[in-house]
């Protein structure tokens, strides 16, 4: 599908496009089982992945990247040193930065420690429902990384998260929700895949950082990320048989949208 039939892909594709002219560096902090998948899914997007945690190097190696993500995902002793001291970097440095608060709610380290982050003012966070509402202190009832809550029961909290951080929110669900303090959008696209592998949603938070990178508005970045990975995600669909062939496909995606029908 063309530009011209997919109102969708055609406010998407100046950043897109963007993201493949500048290649930007994003230096991701990342659950330790999705690490393939995002420097994968990064590269066939066009940008570049660098990964340490470490309070040693991640805050230097952050000196000389375009974006920062944040992801609590499998969160390691390292990682846990080593967050604080990156951000602070990017934000001294003003590189733009992406919180993901994976799997936060009950956890009783990464829930603190998102909810100190987000006095950081990241400039996008995405999440699931379940966690955004957990990032304002109110029941999300997720399981893990999984949502038990729709993206619209996050609209309040989403809303309340945008207030504190000055930034976009994008919330992840069968219809994504996208805001900030002034506008919001919805996105009823994606594949039921998409959940079924490892990793998509750290994907959508490391894409979401690159647009940033390459975009000064993080509304207008962080709802065309989440048109990017959900458009792959149909794509990717229309090929696979299952979970794992989607996966290798979904890459192959990510190399076409906004290229070629």
């Amino acid at each position: 599908m063309s530009p011209a039939d997919d109102p969708d892909l055609a406010r998407a594709l100046p950043v897109l496009a963007a993201v493949r002219e500048a290649a930007p560096l994003v230096h991701c902090l990342t659950a330790t089982v999705s690490m393939q998948l995002v420097a994968d899914g990064l590269l066939a997007a066009g940008a570049r992945p660098m990964m340490t945690e470490t309070v040693v190097e991640a805050p230097v190696v952050t000196t000389v990247a375009d974006a920062l993500l944040i992801n609590l995902g499998t969160l390691s002793t390292d990682a846990m040193d080593g967050i604080p001291a990156t951000v602070a970097v990017a934000r001294e440095q003003q590189r733009p930065w992406v919180l993901d608060p994976t799997a936060i709610g009950i956890a009783p380290v990464r829930t603190p420690l998102a909810r100190r982050l987000i006095e950081q003012r990241p400039t996008a966070v995405r999440g699931n429902a379940s966690e955004i509402l957990a990032l304002v202190g109110e029941a999300g009832g997720g399981r893990g990384a999984d949502s038990t809550a729709a993206a619209e029961s996050a609209a309040g909290a989403a809303a309340e998260v945008a207030r504190l951080t000055g930034g976009a929110v994008a919330v992840s669900d069968a219809v994504d929700l996208v805001l900030d303090a002034s506008r919001e959008a919805r996105l009823a696209r994606g594949s039921a895949l998409l959940p079924r592998v490892t990793g998509t949603g750290c994907l959508l938070g490391a894409l979401t950082a690159a647009c940033t990178a390459v975009w000064e508005d993080p509304f207008e970045a962080a709802l065309a990320a989440t048109t990017w990975m959900a458009l792959a995600g149909e794509r990717a669909a229309s090929r696979a048989t299952g979970p794992g062939s989607f996966r290798m496909h979904l890459l192959d995606a990510l190399d076409e949208i906004g290229r070629r029908p």
